[in-house]
């Protein structure tokens, strides 16, 4: 939480458009890595399910450092720990082309992780917790959008493998670089310190009892994300869709994103961020239950993709919006760790569970799989009845 006299810096359009750029790259990078890695170790002939560990290991970085992250950036500032995140995830990527060692990859992997969980725990948090309550799901849409725009252009960096296999990571590293270069000239901030009451465990605790169902989209999220992205390469070469179908979907994912991330949060300002939620998981449910009815008819794939990643590629940032409006401003710390905590989980489950899915079930399983969890998430959506701020502070 910013203190007093920063609460307007985020309206300095330096400082939040190299936070938002941050953000970009860093979701392109994402974006990148898991079909790209996914590929390659498939076209080694590592199986599905030892494919989907691999790929969960960036999500087990960011789920280890979400239990330490907050005191780093209480402690340095949001610029410092933003700057160690880019150090560590462009080391690794200019590193994976130097060795085809499955183990060297997992360990890459999870400093990949570790430096994303800074860059997005950081800019998160900055963000949220400067964004007055009125506009705040336009702001948090920003992020979204900036997120989902790296996130979608990612996957394009499959079709530079033709160039060589460490072309894609240098490329990455250059995004990484030149967005280093623009966060060093800004002006460090430390978040709001907790009040004394709220500064220990109690918060987490607090934060489950009042807000559990808006918790659950960043773990849809995580698990929706990393599925597609890890899984769907998979399913998509054994349908024989090409690579660059393959990339130009996930793509479509994204754009589907970017088109409704900002109506979204603008609905959720003036309707309500429940009601929202509820519908985009509804629409979620059912595109993805329909996507094996598609098999490879790729018209329909593109309009499944776009209308699934329109509704259900705001969740975490409309999650984030969510809670920062039914949590005092002196938790909401909590509430970014924790669903953080839940996005790497789900993230985690997704690929493995698609792997196994893929080998054991059925190529298509997934999608079922991520059906059903949006239609049960949208139901729990009922049974939720938020306290207004003035009854937890009464």
């Amino acid at each position: 939480m910013l203190s007093q006299g920063n609460t307007s810096q985020l309206s300095n359009p330096y400082r939040l458009i190299t936070l938002l750029l941050v953000v970009v790259v860093a979701g392109l990078s994402q974006g990148l890595l898991l079909p790209l890695l996914s590929i390659m170790l498939e076209q080694k002939g590592v199986s599905s399910d030892l494919n989907g560990i691999n790929s969960a290991a960036m999500y087990i970085g960011i789920f280890c450092t979400m239990f330490f992250i907050e005191r780093p950036v209480r402690r340095f500032g949001y610029k410092k720990v933003i700057v160690v995140g880019i150090a560590l995830v462009t080391t690794s990527n200019l590193l994976f082309p130097v060795t085809d060692s499955l183990t060297i990859w997992f360990i890459l992997r999870l400093l990949v992780g570790v430096g994303d969980s800074a860059l997005h725990y950081s800019t998160q948090l900055w963000i949220v917790s400067s964004s007055p309550a009125n506009k705040r799901g336009r702001f948090i849409s920003l992020y979204g959008m900036s997120y989902g725009l790296g996130f979608s252009l990612g996957p394009l960096g499959i079709n530079l493998l033709q160039f060589g296999k460490a072309v894609p990571f240098l490329v990455s590293g250059t995004f990484f670089i030149t967005v280093l270069l623009l966060v060093l000239r800004m002006k460090n901030e430390l978040p709001e310190a907790p009040k004394l009451s709220e500064a220990t465990g109690n918060r987490f605790v607090k934060t489950y009892r009042i807000a559990w169902f808006v918790l659950i989209p960043g773990f849809l999220f995580g698990l929706m994300e990393a599925s597609m992205n890890s899984n769907f390469p998979l399913y998509g070469m054994r349908i024989d869709l090409g690579q660059q179908w393959i990339s130009l979907l996930l793509v479509s994912f994204g754009i589907g994103s970017l088109i409704l991330q900002l109506p979204l949060g603008i609905w959720s300002d003036k309707i309500g961020r429940k009601p929202i939620l509820i519908a985009c998981g509804i629409v979620g449910s059912i595109t993805f239950s329909l996507i094996p009815v598609a098999h490879d008819n790729i018209p329909l794939l593109f309009v499944l993709f776009i209308i699934s990643g329109g509704v259900v590629g705001s969740f975490y940032s409309l999650g984030l919006a969510y809670a920062a409006d039914v949590l005092p401003r002196s938790i909401l710390p909590a509430a970014n760790i924790l669903t953080s905590i839940h996005f790497s989980i789900g993230s985690i489950l997704g690929p493995t569970l698609g792997g196994f899915g893929i080998k054991y079930i059925a190529p298509y399983s997934i999608f079922l799989f991520l059906g059903s969890a949006f239609l049960v998430f949208a139901l729990l959506g009922f049974a939720f009845k938020p306290k207004m701020k003035s009854e937890l502070t009464a």
